[in-house]
């Protein structure tokens, strides 16, 4: 399935990867792990681990999932609260 980001407002956008990327960081530390063991455990590369946890807004979500996965998280459609804006 396929996420059509076009229609959410580019500050939306945004804070959703930037709280993503807080999040895989704050685990993967957690867990001990170095970006390198974590992209080697995930599967992913090293390159995408760095892109993700600085929030870059074109990385792919499939592959955002599979870092997820680690922590047993996925990335689901939901409403955010107004407050978090």
């Amino acid at each position: 399935m396929k996420i059509l980001v076009e229609n959410i407002p580019e500050r939306v956008y945004i804070y959703a990867m930037n709280k993503i990327a807080k999040y895989v960081k704050t685990e993967r530390i957690k867990a001990g792990l170095t970006q390198e063991e974590f992209a080697l455990r995930s599967g992913l590369g090293l390159r995408f681990v760095r892109d993700l946890e600085q929030g870059k807004e074109t990385v792919r979500l499939d592959k955002v999932n599979q870092a997820l996965r680690m922590f047993g998280m996925e990335t689901v459609p939901g409403e955010m609260d107004r407050e978090d804006l």
